[in-house]
């Protein structure tokens, strides 16, 4: 028989979720390593973040290669819908002021990137610098030609009518056409990301009748006209 590597406390200790050790550190108030293992908790969220993230690229880019853009739109669509039935619910409120900080509250699951709110009479734009997926995918090099992540090279509604459009931010322009088709206009807005991911919006208009015409055309669809 070979020699035991670990003691059974070891085991145990490494079996432990980072929660809860960070807990502990808590209650016997050791504020480094609270530091410490907060920073630990969001590095292993990030690793498994950034696992998935590239997953779904890859199944993005397999579908398309094989079967193009409206397969891509098709799985998107299927995958969102489960998705909304077991984590993105459909939001109770759909005002501005709720949208807005129901936004800022889950974007901060995104890894790595930083946020600015800016308002102004008409709108508030949630800027990301980076996005801290798509935009943090760019940076990473998922779409140079060694990794070979799939950039759609067709315009149309699912890429925001621009061409060479990365695979992953396919599901942005997917959420405002959902928007419009089913609730008649647009909750919040989308850019295309930047050629090197270094920022990605949100734009939340105070009022819909503001909203310019160029958003609902880039999607395919026509402005809704609005009674006086």
């Amino acid at each position: 028989m070979s020699e035991r590597i670990w003691t059974d406390s070891q085991l145990a200790e490494m079996g432990k979720r980072t929660i809860d050790k960070l807990g502990e550190a808590a209650d016997r108030g050791d504020a480094d390593r609270i530091k410490e293992l907060a920073q630990t908790m969001y590095d292993e969220f990030a690793h498994l973040h950034d696992g998935y993230m590239v997953w779904i690229a890859g199944l993005l880019t397999y579908i398309y290669e094989r079967g193009g853009a409206r397969e891509v739109e098709a799985a998107e669509r299927f995958a969102h819908g489960k998705e909304a039935q077991l984590v993105f619910l459909p939001p109770e409120h759909t005002d501005v002021k709720h949208m807005v900080e129901s936004m800022a509250a889950g974007l901060q699951g995104h890894v790595y990137q930083h946020m600015t709110l800016i308002e102004d009479e008409e709108k508030v734009v949630l800027t990301n610098t980076p996005c801290g997926s798509g935009g943090r995918l760019i940076q990473m090099g998922g779409y140079e030609p060694e990794v070979g992540l799939a950039r759609i090279k067709e315009p149309s509604d699912i890429t925001f009518n621009t061409p060479d459009y990365p695979v992953y931010c396919v599901h942005c322009p997917l959420f405002n056409m959902n928007a419009v088709d089913d609730t008649g206009d647009f909750l919040f807005l989308n850019n295309p990301p930047e050629k090197d991911g270094s920022f990605c919006e949100f734009i939340f208009y105070k009022d819909p009748a503001n909203i310019p015409e160029e958003y609902y055309k880039r999607l395919g669809r026509s402005k809704p006209q609005r009674a006086l």
